[in-house]
């Protein structure tokens, strides 16, 4: 069957079924005329048994190991029990410490972060786990570069076959003129490229790690 098929049957999307693909998690065949995936019904069923255990939070290589046999099926199942636990033992922690912010404190304007945070080290050294706030903030501020990175590469991409389509309905024009544009803007993409690498690598150590100081 095709792959809208399985979409239907198994109720996740086609960007899903191809990632699951890539993992490594189902393998379908190939039709040997043309090289398109043929879905089975051993497929689907793979599919909607990775959907089930995906929706309860249990990691990809998680997974891939209880299909390959490399962890028994009780022991993964055992051990993510445990995960979970830990979460909700976390989770209980974290709105005892909101519940006590709730009742102690009148305005965010009054608050003193400092004695929660000597508490949340305490927990912490005894295994409790609190949101990497850096980590976060390091993938919040990435994406906004990224994307006017990529905005800019396509703009000016889009010039640049302007400029040859220009080219190719007026052949009159002077080769130097698609040749001059095309260079200022490939410096242009390669500079604002190399802007982008930096920032990213400033956001990873530098800056962040800097302000982890103060």
């Amino acid at each position: 069957m095709k792959i809208n098929q399985v979409e239907e049957l198994v109720g996740i999307t086609k960007k899903n079924i191809r990632f699951y693909e890539e993992q490594g998690l189902i393998s379908p065949a190939r039709n040997p005329e043309n090289g398109y995936r043929e879905y089975s019904l051993k497929d689907v069923e793979e599919l909607n048994k990775i959907k089930l255990l995906r929706q309860l939070e249990i990691p990809i290589e998680q997974i891939r190991n209880m299909q390959e046999g490399t962890i028994p099926w009780k022991e993964g199942m055992d051990s993510h029990m445990i995960h979970l636990s830990h979460k909700q033992h976390n989770l209980k922690l974290m709105c005892e410490i909101c519940k006590h912010l709730s009742e102690e404190e009148s305005d965010l304007s009054t608050l003193q972060p400092a004695a929660y945070f000597e508490e949340m080290r305490q927990l912490e050294e005894r295994g409790v786990r609190f949101m990497n706030v850096k980590k976060e903030d390091v993938k919040k501020r990435k994406i906004v570069p990224i994307i006017v990175t990529v905005l800019m590469v396509v703009f000016f991409g889009a010039m640049d076959a302007l400029i040859l389509w220009a080219k190719t309905i007026e052949p009159e024009m002077p080769i130097a003129v698609p040749v001059i544009f095309i260079l200022t803007t490939g410096v242009v993409i390669l500079g604002v490229v190399i802007a982008l690498v930096q920032r990213l690598h400033e956001i990873k150590g530098g800056e962040l790690d800097e302000a982890t100081k103060y």
